[in-house]
């Protein structure tokens, strides 16, 4: 069986295929190296022999994961490596190999999947938008906080902004104007979201008309998924771009 790692800032996405290198068997997202490894020991489920990983993660922190996974199930393991040019995309950054690499290989597979161009919508720690062309050119991107940042920032910095993540779940339920803090600052967050999705779409149209796909994905990417009706979510579009910059024969 395969293992595919999505090693992100906050959260590790994880899942296993087949051997055929196509069928998910089981999936899911921890918090550290501690639960991954003991969401794959469970039970001994999975015959694990190869791994392909992402990591936006410290050198040291991958090697560390790494070195665990080898030690636990003796996988062979391939990490993803910054490129000029992969699968037909051509990396717009002037330093190319400073672009997270979780964008680039979201950026990939939007791109093979469009067969064209197409708006790849990330709504992670942070947000990020890139636009690729129907040639296969990045013509480049946006950093944005995402909801866990800009609710972490609140309740940070203004003392009296206290509450839980249940009541953060609650409060999405509308969009109303908040009659409570909670519901203020989670609502609030949510339409800058959303104005940021519509200012990337009105980019887009001037780019390309109509001709474009747009894929949201990311754990908060439901938040917007109504501004944008015909865009695709996809919540595998990274582990797509990491087959291909990471074949396993």
């Amino acid at each position: 069986m395969i293992l595919e790692l999505d090693c992100g800032n906050s959260f590790i996405k994880w899942r296993v295929l087949r051997s055929d290198g196509v069928t998910p068997v089981e999936g899911g997202v921890v918090g550290s190296d501690d639960d991954l490894l003991a969401s794959l020991n469970d039970g001994q489920k999975f015959q694990l022999n190869k791994c392909r990983l992402v990591s936006v993660r410290t050198l040291e922190e991958t090697d560390s994961l790494v070195s665990s996974l080898v030690k636990a199930f003796g996988v062979s393991v391939v990490r993803a490596v910054p490129a000029r040019e992969m699968a037909g995309v051509t990396n717009g950054y002037e330093e190319y190999e400073r672009l997270g690499l979780d964008r680039w290989l979201a950026m990939l597979g939007g791109f093979h999947l469009a067969s064209g161009a197409c708006l790849v919508l990330d709504f992670g720690t942070a947000v990020t938008a890139d636009f690729v062309g129907a040639d296969g050119k990045h013509l480049g991107g946006f950093i944005c906080p995402g909801m866990p940042l800009m609710r972490n920032q609140l309740r940070t910095h203004t003392r009296r902004i206290r509450y839980d993540d249940t009541a953060a779940e609650r409060a999405h339920e509308s969009l109303a104007p908040g009659r409570a803090t909670v519901e203020a600052v989670e609502r609030g967050c949510m339409l800058m979201l959303r104005g940021f999705v519509l200012t990337q779409l009105e980019l887009a149209r001037q780019y390309w008309g109509e001709s474009f796909e747009v894929f949201l994905t990311g754990g908060d990417a439901n938040l917007v998924a109504g501004v944008v009706p015909n865009a695709k979510v996809a919540p595998d579009l990274v582990f797509v771009g990491l087959a291909m910059a990471c074949p396993l024969s």
